[in-house]
């Protein structure tokens, strides 16, 4: 079942589990992930919209009013925008990020892809991203999706975690394995 995958655990994974089997159903995978990736790039770009999702201090009338005149506005209907609706009647809307993670987890689970977790300092441009996706497949043997966040703490570099496996190339890790050896050094 869906559910042994280890990113796909706890409160987000069974709802994700739930709505991805809702929407392969529906023979509407694709559709339900492409609206749930426009909601998290949302997500991504306003901070107001985090604090709605977020805070316990909004009632769940008023995170769902607000949230259906984004949902409205965005032009996300159907399976996505009712799931998301139940997150907020639920008062799990506070963890639709992960939900949104494990779901990709199980989408590229069920078309046979890799996912990767990549944190980098600043938004990739589309030429960057296809080039981490290439260079990923060649060494997974598998398309990959990538879940992308954005840490500016980093500084710069990126790091990618496929799998088990992890590669750390960020300024901030090189210039703290400097440091370190200065102090051994020293």
């Amino acid at each position: 079942m869906a559910t042994e995958d280890p990113s796909v655990s706890g409160v987000s994974g069974r709802y994700a589990t739930a709505l991805f089997e809702l929407a392969r159903d529906a023979k509407s995978v694709d559709a339900v992930k492409a609206d749930l990736d426009k909601f998290s790039a949302l997500l991504n770009d306003n901070p107001d919209l985090v604090r709605l999702v977020r805070s316990p201090v909004f009632t769940a009338d008023a995170q769902g009013k607000a949230l259906a005149a984004v949902l409205d506005k965005a032009g996300i209907k159907g399976i996505a925008a009712n799931f998301l609706k139940v997150l907020n009647a639920n008062r799990r809307l506070f963890a639709v990020s992960d939900v949104i993670r494990a779901f990709g987890a199980l989408v590229a689970k069920h078309k046979g892809e890799a996912t990767a977790d990549v944190t980098v300092a600043e938004k990739l441009s589309d030429k960057n991203l296809d080039a981490l996706k290439a260079a990923l497949k060649s060494v997974s043997g598998k398309d990959v999706a990538l879940n992308v966040k954005i840490d500016p703490s980093i500084i710069g570099g990126l790091i990618v975690k496929l799998g088990s496996r992890m590669v750390d190339s960020s300024l901030r890790t090189k210039l703290n394995s400097i440091k370190h050896a200065m102090k051994e050094a020293g």
